[in-house]
């Protein structure tokens, strides 16, 4: 297993700049740092479903607690469910919305799921401008900053900008999701209880994803596979979830 390496964030510098810095080592070689385990700056994990009831009910069966409705995203087609994974950590199940009709691809990619799987994940970075450019001058091709919302179950909205990779390594790599100032982050209010315990990129070539991730600093856990995949587990009250891509 690759682990300690960079990973995902334009450059160590930036992070700096925005107050985030590595976990110190542990004195015990023995013991995995946290941050082998779980990103620092993971911000959500997806899940996907073909249906919306489904994918709660198999959340709910799988960690005890039951994710709560979120809302729909107007015009991609889908609709979520929420659970917080700890702070600043949330599972988002996602499926597509009946009620809406669009070609959006993510959409018609839940449509055809016969069972929940993990379909990607997010990362938070403090400045998505300067992520951006950091991108660009990296020869790193990125989409947006792009402008998103959706309005929750008690009239509020959420708003939030969003940078998707062009080039995201068969699903391995993240999109970047900044929220609004006005925006309260879901990890906060969704249904608590279940925690992140590990999150991994599992790939036949680790090797070259690692020299991939050295422009970037974000550490990730990075293990060898037949096929690429995500990996997370979740601890519930009373059951550990396991789930891939």
């Amino acid at each position: 297993m690759v682990t300690r390496r960079s990973f995902l964030m334009i450059a160590g510098s930036l992070l700096l700049e925005q107050g985030i810095r590595p976990a110190p080592a542990q004195e015990n070689p023995a013991i995995p740092p946290l941050v082998d385990q779980v990103p620092a700056m993971l911000d959500h994990i997806l899940l996907g479903s073909s249906d919306l009831d489904r994918g709660i009910a198999f959340v709910e069966a799988h960690t005890g607690v039951r994710p709560a409705f979120g809302g729909v995203h107007p015009g991609r087609g889908t609709q979520n469910a929420l659970l917080s994974l700890g702070v600043q950590h949330y599972l988002e199940v996602i499926a597509p919305d009946p009620r809406q009709h669009t070609d959006n691809a993510l959409a018609a990619k839940l449509q055809s799921l016969a069972e929940p799987r993990l379909v990607g994940w997010a990362v938070h970075p403090r400045n998505i401008t300067a992520l951006a450019g950091q991108l660009k001058r990296a020869g790193v091709v990125a989409e947006g900053p792009t402008e998103g919302s959706r309005k929750r179950p008690d009239g509020s909205v959420l708003h939030w900008q969003t940078l998707n990779l062009k080039d995201d390594s068969n699903g391995l790599l993240p999109f970047f999701i900044e929220w609004g100032a006005d925006s309260q982050h879901p990890s906060s209010d969704a249904p608590a209880g279940c925690q992140l315990i590990q999150f991994e990129l599992l790939t036949p070539d680790p090797a070259s994803l690692a020299r991939l991730a050295s422009q970037m600093s974000l550490e990730v856990a990075i293990a060898k596979s037949a096929v690429p995949q995500l990996h997370a587990v979740i601890e519930g009250p009373k059951i550990t979830l396991s789930i891939t891509s």
